[in-house]
Parts: structure tokens; sequence; C-alpha cells
């Protein structure tokens, strides 16, 4: 989960072959409570992230899967803004140890990333 800027604020590891939404119910239980509005991809499109949402007051811009019966709106123009989580991951990957993921154990490889987004944090003020 990355801020306004782009800069990372949240991580969390999940396995390779989980489920995107599977590991946002962890991220999104402690968010900030000025946090206006989310941005996800078509991952995270479930109707129990947006009832949690939905509670919390938060604008879900997260665009339906293709095979949705119901398809909520969502804000195309906001939706644009996603471009900053990607840019994000890429800051991370050009970490060589992140992108390669040269660490076997799980909290190794955590600590590398958390490394890295220190960097990019405090490069980005």
């Amino acid at each position: 989960m990355c801020d306004d800027q782009g800069r990372p604020v949240r991580l969390h590891l999940t396995a390779g072959q989980v489920s995107d939404f599977k590991g946002a119910d962890v991220l999104l239980t402690d968010l900030p409570d000025k946090t206006e509005e989310i941005i996800g991809d078509r991952g995270y499109d479930s109707n129990r992230i947006r009832l949690l949402l939905a509670e919390r007051t938060i604008t879900a811009c997260i665009p339906p899967k293709k095979n949705r019966k119901s398809k909520p709106p969502y804000d195309w123009h906001l939706y644009k803004k996603r471009h900053l989580i990607e840019n994000m991951f890429a800051k991370l990957k050009d970490w060589r140890r992140v992108a390669t993921r040269y660490d076997r154990c799980a909290h190794t490889f955590m600590s590398t990333i958390h490394i890295a987004a220190s960097f990019i944090f405090c490069l980005k003020e």
C-alpha cells in the first residue's frame, strides 16, 4: 500500500499462490482514520472488501471483474492514479535483492523489502 505520493506505507507478504484480496484484509484493518479513498485493481474486487470500506466511509475505486453480474460503478479518473502503486513496486524491484528474491525465508525477505521501502520513502520527501 502506498500513499498519495507513491511512497510505501504498508507492506504485507503473502504466498505466491494466494489471491490478492486475502492479503488485503490485513492491510485494510489498520488504515489511518483520515483515509478517504482506496484504489485497487480487479484482483481486489470482492463484496467483503467493498463492505469493509463502506462501513468506514472510504470510497472504493476498484473496477469490477469481467465476470461479475452486478458491476458497481467506479471513478475512472481517480483510477488513473493507480500508476503510483505500480511505480512503487518498480522502485522496490530496482533493488536487485528484492527483484530476484535471494532470500528463502519470508522474514528475511520482508526485512529486505522494509529496508528498500525506507530508502524509497525518505528519498521521495
